[in-house]
């Protein structure tokens, strides 16, 4: 199963993503958005594309924030796949994500805008980074995670 992973968009619309990233977002089984839309026409052009899992973060609107959850842990193609946005500073946040969601194999999040694809004692911790037009093209980037019988992670760094 392949995934795609997005995150910190803080977007308008999902127009404003980059082609790159729409045409990965088509390309995959599932795409994961851990937060931080900012707009719902960017949520719902993200549910058009197909499979998708969403979780709302800091800066989502308060409408956003009672239609997705906080967390979740899923069962994907047979493992523990959580997904949460993050709080707080940088200084610790894979700490923090790794107590909101015990058990998971994976663990998404954002917030940091800071991308990261490490295992840590067999967890993969999976951080996009930002794919949201506003910032400059240096920081933007998406994932790709792909679950068969091994799990791994790619961070795309966007041109």
């Amino acid at each position: 199963m392949r995934i795609a992973v997005v995150s910190d968009t803080h977007a308008s619309d999902i127009d404003e993503l980059s082609p790159e990233i729409l045409d990965a977002l088509r390309g995959v089984d599932l795409v994961v958005h851990a937060g931080d839309f900012t707009r719902r026409s960017v949520l719902e052009g993200l549910r058009r594309l197909g499979n998708f899992i969403g979780v709302h973060g800091n800066c989502d609107e308060a409408w956003l924030r009672k239609e997705l959850p906080e967390k979740q842990v899923l069962d994907i193609a047979g493992k523990r796949v959580g997904i949460t946005h993050g709080y707080g500073p940088p200084v610790g946040l894979e700490q923090r994500v790794a107590q909101e969601l015990p058990g998971a194999e994976v663990i998404i999040y954002g917030h940091s805008h800071v991308p990261r694809c490490e295992s840590i004692h067999g967890v993969l911790y999976f951080n996009p980074g930002t794919s949201g037009e506003r910032f400059t093209a240096a920081y933007r980037s998406f994932g790709i995670i792909t679950i068969g019988r091994d799990i791994t992670g790619e961070i795309i760094r966007l041109r």
